[in-house]
């Protein structure tokens, strides 16, 4: 005969939770949306910035767009990574702090019709 155990028989308990780090990576998120707001905001009211950042990514120049961005007076650590269709901007806390989150942001500024894919 064989005897089966009920899973709350079995299961290990789960430690107990302490959300102080987790609160602490929200607020920290919190920020690096701030940040990037400021930099969407200004890329979406400033067609001369926009261009700018493009024609500077366009020359392969990622300090440079680096440069402008920081320009902005952003406190966040941003990476930056483009091709011809767009660019990803990586926001992450600044040195020295807290490394618990990064946000990424995706813009296009380049749309190919589909029979170019």
């Amino acid at each position: 005969m064989v005897y089966f155990l009920p899973p709350a028989a079995w299961a290990r308990p789960y430690p107990s939770v302490d959300p102080a780090i987790f609160s602490q990576s929200a607020a920290t998120a919190q920020t690096l949306m701030n940040d990037a707001g400021v930099i969407l905001k200004r890329l979406a009211e400033s067609r001369s910035f926009a261009a700018t950042i493009m024609s500077a990514a366009q020359e392969g120049k990622t300090d440079e767009v680096k440069r402008l961005i920081r320009s902005l007076g952003i406190r966040s650590q941003t990476e930056v990574y483009f091709n011809p269709d767009g660019i990803r901007l990586t926001l992450s806390p600044p040195p020295g702090a807290f490394p618990c989150c990064q946000l990424v942001v995706g813009l296009r500024w380049n749309v190919f019709p589909p029979s170019h894919r």
